[in-house]
Parts: structure tokens; C-alpha cells; sequence
């Protein structure tokens, strides 16, 4: 019942990316890693178009176990991903401080650093999640990773290189990598994306 009236507060950071590309958001301690995993893609501004997963240590082994979608294909010696619909973020993040690694897009490798800043009392009639800071606008999806998003923003930020204007085309959108506001971002309904997903596919 306790967990009905905290949230979390998580900062969440892009690394091998300077100036740092970051969000800190608050969702409700009741959530699943599916659910923290939708606010996270939804707050940095993925699309969830790849595979994710968190890589965690179980607090009370010390081991590392990882947390995501489950590949019933992957190799017998792989370490085992646990659903993250089934396993609540409390059982995992118990005090403040704890960090653990998320990883989207398994080609492009993108690697995040979660870090639990604060439980808080939930305010009365407040929505969760929210985004309540930031910085810097999320790499286009498919980009390269890391790498890539260097040559992008080479590319993007000179009007007298061969390849501008092919890859204006190929972003089909304005792209401003320094601009941020926490207050353009919309939180999808985490069962929702999960019967998108999975149900309806």
C-alpha cells in the first residue's frame, strides 16, 4: 500500500556523449520494468522501434541479471532476460543511489545510466510519470550510435557539406541537438504500448 503513494525520482543519462544528453523523471513506485522502460523511451524521445534491456544486480545475491524481452531463440550459455512486465522496479531499486545500465537498439548500442536520485511522496492530484528537467535532444533514431551521431551532427550543422541535404531528407524534420523543454514531453500508456507490441502483433 506504501508504494500506492511514493514515486521515484530517476535521472536518466546518455553516456559516451558530451555535453551530456540527460532526463530526470518521476514515475510511480508501483511500476513494472516495462512500464520504466516506456517512460524512459518516451522522456529521452526514442521511438521503441528496437529491442531494450537493463542490465541490474539482484540486491540480495550481488549478481547481475538482466532485465527486458525475453529471446526464447538466444543461446543456452546467454544469461537469461527476465520479462519486465512481470518484476516491479521496487524489488531491484531500493534506495537511493542505485544505478543500473539501460540498453536500446542492440545495433546502434545506445547506453544509458539510471540512476534512483529519490523516493517522494506522491503531491495529491499530480499525474505520473512526469519529466521535470533535462538537457540536449535526443540522437535520431538509426543513426549509427554513437559514431554515427557525430557524423550526423557534422552533417547536419554544415550547409556546404556533399551530404547536407541528403540527410535533411533522410531526418525529414527540424533538428536543433541542443534544445530541450521537459514540457513537450507526452508519456504513452505503458499497457497500451505493451498490447501494440506483443497482443496485437
Amino acid at each position: 500500500m506504501r508504494q500506492k503513494k511514493q514515486v521515484y525520482q530517476f535521472k536518466v543519462t546518455l553516456l559516451e556523449i558530451e555535453p551530456p544528453i540527460w532526463r530526470r523523471i518521476l514515475v510511480p513506485a508501483s511500476y513494472s520494468f516495462w512500464d520504466f522502460h516506456v517512460a524512459i523511451q518516451d522522456s529521452m524521445g526514442w521511438l521503441d522501434y528496437h529491442l531494450h534491456l537493463f542490465r541490474v544486480t539482484n540486491p540480495e545475491t550481488g549478481e547481475r541479471e538482466e532485465i527486458g524481452i525475453p529471446d526464447d531463440d538466444g543461446f543456452e550459455d546467454d544469461t537469461p532476460c527476465m520479462p519486465g512486465w512481470e518484476i516491479p522496479i521496487t524489488e531491484y531499486f531500493r534506495e537511493p543511489g542505485t544505478r543500473t545500465e539501460y540498453l536500446y537498439d542492440f545495433g546502434d548500442d545506445w547506453q544509458h545510466e539510471v540512476e534512483l536520485e529519490a523516493i517522494l511522496e506522491r503531491v495529491p492530484k499530480k499525474k505520473y510519470p512526469v519529466c521535470v528537467a533535462g538537457a540536449r535532444a535526443c540522437p535520431p533514431e538509426d543513426c549509427g550510435g554513437v559514431p554515427g551521431y557525430w557524423d550526423f551532427l557534422r552533417i547536419i550543422g554544415d550547409p556546404t557539406d556533399e551530404e547536407h541535404e541528403t540527410m535533411r531528407r533522410w531526418l525529414g524534420r527540424p533538428y536543433e541537438p541542443n534544445v530541450f523543454d521537459p514540457a513537450n514531453v507526452h508519456f504513452d500508456n505503458p499497457r497500451k504500448r505493451w498490447d501494440f507490441a506483443f497482443r496485437n502483433a
